[in-house]
């Protein structure tokens, strides 16, 4: 990775929390991130986030996918797209 991009969350109790974006897609017209809790070089968990942001939302909502068939799934499509990067992915 060259350059990260991070995004902040917000939790329902306000706080905010920091991702660094490793990977996006857009599959069957829904757009997807696959996002680290940890900095360039460092180990940390993934996370795939799925943008469920309406059209009058003026920013992007993001919630975590939980289900685990279109987790299985995801994790197929990050890990082909991230077979160039200096990533390891461990299910």
């Amino acid at each position: 990775m060259t350059q990260e991009e991070k995004i902040t969350l917000q939790t329902d109790d306000g706080e905010a929390v920091d991702f660094y974006v490793l990977e996006e897609t857009r599959i069957n017209g829904m757009n997807y991130l696959m996002v680290t809790d940890a900095q360039e070089e460092e180990d940390g968990e993934c996370y795939v986030l799925k943008d469920v942001s309406g059209s009058g939302d003026s920013e992007a909502v993001y919630e975590f996918v939980e289900n685990d068939d279109e987790l299985d799934y995801l994790y197929r499509i990050f890990t082909e797209l991230l077979e160039d990067a200096d990533v390891e992915l461990k299910k």
